[in-house]
Parts: C-alpha cells; structure tokens; sequence
C-alpha cells in the first residue's frame, strides 16, 4: 500500500491550519464541528483509558446529552455511569433484570436523573435517581421508578427524542415498537397475561418481514435497532430480521393499539435495501444496526453476514437510485449493448480547459492513481490499494476528470473487484460495468468483465452470450481475444460439469466421522432444475435451507481458530417452510383474502445504496453497531468479530484506520458529542476510550500489523459465516428429527 499512501490527496476537509485561517479571515461558525473530528486526529486514535466496573460484556453504551457521562449496561444486569472529565465509575445501579442488558440510554431534559434499560428478560425499566435522598452512593439499589413488562421476547433496542422527557421506544424480538409514555402509566402487566390490555403498540411488525422484495410482507420481523432522527424527530428508522430498513413517518402511523390485536403492518415512506440484497431470500440475512446521520440526510445499515451500507435519505434529494422488484434482475442481468437507464453524467472535458491550476494538479493526481490501480490489475497484487486508487478517482468533486476516464476507471475497479473475489464483489463489479456502459453503450472492457461476473455467479447463458458480444466489438487483432477465448472455455466447462452432475446426481460423499456444515445434513438440495453452483460467489446459495440461528458468545470461548471450528455457546431455531403452507391455506380461502389486502399495502421501492464499507466481519453477535463519528459524520466506523473495530472516509469507502479493540468481539461504538473521543465495548467487561495520541501510528493501532491479512481473514469469515462446522454425529440426530415449526434447541 506504499504506492497509494505517496499518491494520495489531502482528505477532503484539508488541514486544521486552514480551518483556523479561514475563522480568523472569513470566519467560520461550524469549525467546532468541522474540527472535532477531522481526519487528522482520527487517524492519531489511540486507546487512553480502559474503563472496569462491569463483570460481564458490555453489550450498551451511550452519552448524554453534553457528553459529561457514559452510560453502559451488561450482561451483569447492571448500569453504570461513567464520569468523562476523569474517566471513573460514578454510579453502578442493580437493575433487577433477570437476564442481558442490551440497550440502556439516558432520557433527555431529566438533568441525566433518568435511566432507561431493556434486556433480554422482555422488560423495559426507568429508574429515576433524584429519588435517592443525600449523598448518592457509589453502588445503587433502587426500586425502578416504572416496569414495562408487555414485550414477549427481548429488548434489543431504546430510542429517544431530543427535548422529549415523558417517552421512550422499544424495539423487540416480538415483532414489535412500542411506545412508552411515563405519564400514563408506571407498569404493565406481563406479556400473556390475561389483563394485559396496554395500548403502546406504535408499529406491529409480526407479519412485516418479507424475503425478498419481490414477496409479500408474511413473515415476522424480529426488530433488531431503531432508530429516531434528531433532525426529523417524527422519522423513525426500523431494522430487523430481513434485509430491508424501514423508515417511518410517526405522524402517518395509526394509533397506539394493544397487542392483542394482530395488525397489518403500515406502509413505510422509504425502504433501504442494497439492490443485490432485495432478492436474496436468505433467511438468515438480517440487520444487526441502523442508525441516522447527524443531519438526518443519510442512513446507516449493518448486516450480520454482510457489510455496512451507507443510503441517501434525504427528502429533497434526487440522486439516489430507486428500484422495484422487476429492476433488481433488469439492472444486475442487463443484455449486451443496453444502455443503462440511470442520471446522465455532465459533460466535462470542456469544463477542464479553463480549470485552475489547483484542478489541473488534481487532474493530473488522478491520472497517478490510475495507474497505481491499472498496475494493480495487471499484476494480481494491491486489489484493495488498487480499490481504493479508483474511489479516489470517481469520488473526486467537482469536473476533474472527463468520461474517458470516468469509464476506464469503473472498467479498472470491476476488473479489481473480479479477481479480489471478496463477498459481493461481484455484484459492486456489475454496478461498475452498468455505469461503464452508461458512457460508453459498446464498451469492450465492460461487456468483458461483465462476462465474468456472470460466469462467477454461475449464469453461464448470459456469460456466454456477453462473451460473444465482446467478440463482435474487438478490434480484430486484439490481445483481450484470449480472455475471451479463456471465458468461453470456462463456460464450456462449467456447462459440462452441470450436464453431468443433472444426469449422475450429485455423489454420495463419505462422512463418517467427518464434520460437515448444517445445510448439508438437515436439508437435501434438488440439484435438479438449478443453475450450476460451480463458481458461484460464496457459499449462501443453498435455496432450499430455511434456518435461523443465533450465537452467543462469552470470553475466550467467542475466539475461532483458523481451521474454522466454531467454539462457544451455540443455539438453534429451526422454522418450517412456509410457501408450501400458504399455498395449501390459500387453496380454503383462509390466506388468500390476506395476500389480496397485502397486495395493496404499499408500491414495493427500495432505495440502492451509495456506498459500502468493507474490512470488518459481523456474523458472531446481531447488537454490532456501526457509527457515525462527530457532529459532521464524515466518517464511519464498526466493530468486528475479531476484537477489531475500523474506520472508514464516509465519502469514499476507504479504510483508515483498524484499532485493537477487544481480545474477541467489538460490538459497541459511540463517538463523544463534541470532542474527538470515541467509547467501544464489546466481549470485554470492560469500556475502552480512544483520544487522539501524536505518538500513534497513521493506520493500525494493536499488536496486528498486517492490515490485509486480517481483512482478508475477516472476508473467509464471512463467506463461511452461514457453514459453521459441527460432528457430524451430532448434525445427524437433528436430521432425523421432524422439524416442527417454532421447534427450538440449545447446545453448548
């Protein structure tokens, strides 16, 4: 990565000398914003204090209002509140949870008297500490000052609202959020209970969750994070157990009615999805976080299994890319020569002849980087400096750069992608090859590499027939014929090998005494009628597998070692597939009338994302956050299941900086309102504060050196995550079970 680091720019937000020249000038009202974190001190983070109090992960934490105290709840039922200025434990309250807390938050406009908690014994709880009478000690025990008992699974997320001090949201497991108003009532029954007539459902979410865009919302939505806008307090982010994030307008829901009653889920004003998630149909896919920007403009997701995803939200915007369920395959499948149908670029070759000098050097730079990412194809080495070279290009503002090169960069980064083969590379080399062609309707180079990414995904009709399109606008005489001749020759064989494995079937393998993955004990593929699985992208393609499981992990136990073998606590809930069902119901009318009124619910569009962060692993935990940092949120980070957390320039995509975190999983982070300072938590029982350190290193924080090894075994992870390894023994008791729906088991 030496290349890169000499070639590239000045972040985008300069130095800190000419943020304090331009207030000393012109001044400048948001420097204190502009400042907080700028990319200077974020990449001098380093660990200051380790923070102990806890006995058990941390799995919540959060600020107050002006950043003066932290507050943390964990697997030890407890709640502390830390002091900022000199970073001790001030308060360490006994809950009265029965089981995890997974999220806990201060209540504004309480003077920070007001604590609210939610765990994984289904309850929400508010303690108000101005109760306590005389000097408050260090350890509290208080009878909580409401108990919410109406949720039927756990709580895995809190929201507030700026300047609101009577409400509180929960977000659970059971499909619902529900709103909390201190004003109303102190306590609620038990979910189940006979009385139990609360009304504080705001959204009922059990019939809300769908597969892919495509399908009915039919299945129930196990609500992970929520989320309020501060900007737009009305607005109110929703992620669960699919792929898609809802956003909600609270003025437009209906209102607050009781769980007994079973509703239809209200239409959403925006859904957020990546458009090659929509038609994913995995199961096991779902959100673990998502979050708000500071401006309310952009929203954040991260996926268990996945990446983090960055989306446009703003109202008045018309750049982000919406799409429908037809669109997904027409934009990911598109036939040779199309052009694609998207926001024409402008004209910037005549811009770039009266550009100053300052855009002429910056012209100049991107040609560098071009050829620091064109080396990198070339030779096979540097894939993510070569990445990250092009992003810089593209990610360029103002006419810097013309179409010719706009096109040969997207070419050079899906070539990139192709031969990097991370997950989902190559459906981020598609997008590049579709906004080539948008340049350049013939474009060789993209009708190339699109070629490939099909033969990767296992299309081989449509790779061929790209092939025989870049045969028909090469040059004659030209060395990219051998590639083609090479793609071709793959198909062939690819096509051969699913001839023979459609008429043989597919080998008895010999396993005894073997470890195999779950999916291949408990569900039989119908090889039959599918597409060929040779050169398929990573190991989520198994159709028929409808298996939702969770893990959950403690100390050293969470580590996995590099043969792959899972360790820890590990538990499983099996659920029947439901297609067959609903047919079978439809055919008496029982779930027919449903699907009819559904039909209606809502127009089915999804807004693509605008960026992908990727280094990180998320598939141990489903409470790993990621983050804006500071007030302009310029920049992005998360935790990771290797005890790593990452940052990332929110603009461009590019890594920069990987900190040691935790000694197994970093699960929480949340950046300090107006200082650069950043808390993290995770596995640990303990809370870890990152400042700014002259003596840190630029990139890489902790005893690991090798940034590109730890990404790179970070992505095997991920490819594997839905794969883990168990006795065979064991797996084929399982399968000898019948699978009842809700059937649920444990074993560690």
């Amino acid at each position: 990565m030496d290349a890169a680091e000499k070639l590239r720019w000045p972040f985008s937000d300069g130095s800190v000398t000419d943020l304090l020249d331009a207030r000393s000038l012109h001044g400048s009202p948001d420097i204190r914003k502009r400042v907080q974190f700028h990319s200077s001190l974020v990449q001098k983070l380093a660990l200051e204090k380790e923070m102990e109090g806890h006995i058990g992960c941390v799995n919540a934490i959060a600020w107050n209002s002006n950043g003066s105290l932290l507050i943390s709840g964990s697997d030890d039922t407890r709640i502390n509140i830390w002091s900022y200025n000199n970073r001790e434990l001030l308060h360490d309250i006994d809950t009265g949870h029965s089981a995890n807390i997974f999220c806990t938050k201060f209540v504004p406009e309480t003077c920070d008297e007001v604590v609210v908690s939610g765990a994984g014994d289904a309850e929400v709880r508010v303690f108000n500490m101005s109760r306590l009478s005389g000097r408050r000690p260090r350890e509290i025990s208080m009878e909580p000052a409401a108990v919410y008992q109406c949720h039927s699974r756990r709580v895995k997320k809190l929201a507030v609202e700026i300047g609101n001090p009577n409400v509180v949201w929960s977000a659970s497991e059971d499909g619902t959020l529900r709103q909390h108003d201190f004003r109303e009532c102190s306590s609620c029954p038990r979910a189940g209970s006979a009385n139990q007539e609360c009304r504080n459902v705001l959204l009922d979410l059990r019939c809300g969750a769908r597969k892919s865009l495509v399908d009915l919302p039919k299945h129930p939505l196990a609500l992970k994070s929520c989320d309020i806008s501060s900007v737009r307090p009305h607005e109110i982010l929703i992620g669960g157990s699919d792929a898609f994030a809802r956003l909600y307008d609270r003025r437009m829901l209906p209102p607050l009615s009781s769980c007994q009653t079973k509703r239809k889920p209200p239409p959403c004003i925006k859904m957020f999805c990546p458009l090659h998630l929509a038609d994913n149909k995995k199961t096991h896919l779902h959100l673990t976080h998502v979050a708000f920007s500071p401006n309310g403009k952009e929203v954040l997701l991260s996926y268990s299994g996945e990446h983090v995803y960055l989306f446009d939200a703003d109202p008045d915007s018309t750049s982000s890319v919406r799409y429908t369920a037809d669109y997904v395959r027409e934009q990911l499948f598109l036939p040779p020569f199309h052009k694609v149908a998207a926001k024409k670029l402008a004209k910037q070759r005549k811009d770039s002849v009266n550009a100053t000098s300052r855009k002429l050097l910056r012209v100049d730079m991107c040609r560098k980087f071009m050829q620091v990412a064109t080396r990198s194809l070339v030779t096979g080495k540097n894939l993510m400096c070569g990445i990250d070279a092009c992003g810089e290009v593209l990610e360029s503002v103002g006419p810097d750069i013309d179409d010719d090169m706009r096109h040969d960069c997207l070419c050079t980064r899906a070539g990139l992608y192709l031969k990097r083969k991370w997950k989902n590379d190559v459906y981020m080399a598609i997008r590049d090859c579709n906004s080539a062609r948008n340049i350049y309707p013939t474009s060789y180079q993209a009708h190339l590499y699109m070629s490939e990414a099909l033969l990767q995904l296992g299309r081989l009709k449509e790779a061929s027939e790209y092939a025989e399109a870049v045969n028909s606008l090469l040059p004659p005489h030209s060395e990219l014929r051998k590639q083609v001749d090479d793609i071709k020759q793959r198909v062939a064989s690819a096509e051969l090998e699913k001839n023979r494995t459609d008429q043989n079937g597919n080998a008895k393998a010999d396993t005894h005494g073997k470890l195999r993955s779950l999916s291949d004990i408990l569900f039989r593929s119908d090889v039959s009628g599918s597409s060929s699985q040779e050169g398929r992208e990573d190991s989520d393609y198994d159709d028929e597998m409808e298996l939702d499981y969770e893990t959950s992990v403690s100390g050293d136990e969470s580590r996995e070692n590099d043969q792959g073998v899972f360790r820890g606590s590990l538990s499983f809930r099996f659920h029947q597939r439901e297609d067959q069902t609903n047919e079978q119901a439809g055919e008496n009318g029982s779930t027919e009338s449903t699907h009819n009124d559904d039909s209606a619910l809502q127009s089915d569009v999804a807004i693509d994302m605008k960026q992908r962060y990727v280094a990180h692993c998320n598939v141990g935990t489903d409470i790993k956050q990621a983050s804006f940092l500071g007030e302009q949120g310029e920049f992005i980070a998360s935790g990771s299941d290797d005890g790593r957390w990452f940052i990332w320039e929110k603009r461009t995509g590019r890594l920069i900086k990987m900190l040691a975190g935790d000694g197994a999983v970093v699960n929480c982070i949340q950046s300090h309102p107006f200082d650069c300072a950043v808390a993290t938590s995770g596995i640990d029982n303990t809370i870890k504060l990152w400042t700014p350190d002259a003596n840190a290193t630029s990139m890489v924080a902790g005893p690991e050196l090798d940034v590109l090894s730890a990404i790179e075994n970070n992505q095997r992870k991920l490819c594997r995550n839905r794969q883990i390894l168990l006795p065979f023994e064991f797996l084929e008791r399982f399968r000898m079970h019948e699978f009842a729906e809700g059937f649920e088991c444990a074993q560690s």
